[in-house]
């Protein structure tokens, strides 16, 4: 599978504009890929100010989303801010070519800014089936929570999309490697760059890591559209050889 990380700049709190930004890049890259991955909140930066940017899901954003993987037959997965029952959400959301949609709310919620007091938590993990590989997608924060991204559904390519700042990249950088190691999974982080209306700087270090820790692919501080391609075989001839996960812990998570 070819997997292409965006990472970019964002504008803060202006949904179209990010949406145009995002399509101009996908409209300028020539080269083929399954799936693109977002940012986390694609269309306003981290933001505390939900009332400002959030959507339905039926709004603008979403509708764009389908359009795009549409026209361009990719799957496309980043997160932003959701509206739904009264509540905001951080929300992951996954878009098949098909203009399907799966959905990931943000477990994990960043009490250092504040994120519990004007988002509600999600309590589902989400498993995407996309071209014969296992997806498990998460956002931002829950990379520092091995327990609830521990791989007990076998899946094959972890995602963790950020606005992960300058000041704590060092442990972006060395979170993403541990979490692909004891999961024996490839593993895709997309961080964004530049700077937002709180004065956080954001330095990227998007990259792939592969299933034993090895850095395949790295977007440094640059803006723009990354590919690589994937190779799920070489990956069970890996699991199947050095049987690691057969050696998990059993737990069950209570919320």
């Amino acid at each position: 599978m070819r997997v292409a990380l965006f990472q970019t700049k964002l504008i803060w709190e202006r949904p179209k504009e990010n949406r145009s930004l995002i399509q101009e890049y996908i409209n300028s890259c020539d080269k083929e890929y399954d799936l693109l991955v977002l940012p986390e909140m694609f269309t306003s930066g981290f933001t505390m100010n939900p009332e400002r940017v959030a959507e339905k899901m039926d709004g603008e954003t979403i509708e764009w989303l389908k359009l795009v993987a549409i026209e361009k037959n990719i799957a496309i997965t980043g997160s932003l801010v959701i509206e739904e029952s009264e509540n905001y959400y951080n929300r992951l959301v996954f878009v098949f070519p098909n203009g399907n949609i799966q959905y990931y709310d943000k477990r994990h919620l960043f009490t250092l800014a504040g994120e519990e007091k004007v988002y509600k938590a999600g309590k589902e993990k989400l498993i995407v089936e996309y071209k014969g590989w296992k997806i498990c997608p998460f956002i931002c924060y829950d990379l520092r929570f091995p327990v609830f991204s521990r791989n007990v559904e076998n899946y094959d390519l972890l995602i963790y999309v950020a606005n992960w700042p300058k000041p704590r990249i060092q442990a972006w950088n060395s979170l993403l490697k541990a979490r692909a190691i004891e999961n024996i999974s490839y593993l895709v982080g997309v961080n964004r760059i530049g700077a937002d209306d709180n004065e956080m700087e954001y330095v990227g270090s998007s990259q792939v890591v592969d299933y034993l820790g090895n850095e395949r692919l790295n977007c440094d501080d640059e803006q723009g559209i990354f590919i690589i391609e994937l190779d799920k075989q070489e990956m069970i001839e890996t699991r199947n050889k050095l049987n690691f996960l057969n050696d998990k812990d059993s737990f069950i998570i209570q919320f």
